[in-house]
């Protein structure tokens, strides 16, 4: 296989987990940017290693907290800060939502 061969399977690759990760995701994409939005407004409280900020975010938009905090525990998120940081780390760069916003 040669050089351009690995470079197109490699793209391949990303191209189907980005794709996979996207279908798996509980919610919409544009919920999703809001939720993450709303983790890291300024005005924040700061986090005390709960979902709590996520579940009120969640229950407002009528969006059923059991169904979507199972998907955020599976990407390592177990408290608000960790939503920001580790979905952001997964899915930031797909989803088109970037900590500087």
């Amino acid at each position: 296989m040669d050089k351009e061969q690995k470079k197109k399977l490699k793209a391949r690759f990303k191209q189907n987990e980005h794709g996979n990760l996207i279908a798996s995701l509980p919610l919409s994409i544009e919920v999703l940017k809001e939720l993450l939005s709303f983790l890291n407004r300024e005005e924040a409280p700061n986090c005390d290693h709960t979902l709590r900020e996520t579940k009120d975010f969640l229950i407002s938009r009528n969006l059923s907290p059991e169904k979507i905090i199972p998907w955020l525990n599976e990407h390592g998120s177990f408290c608000d800060c960790e939503v920001i940081f580790n979905v952001y780390d997964e899915v930031g760069d797909i989803v088109g939502w970037h900590l500087e916003e």
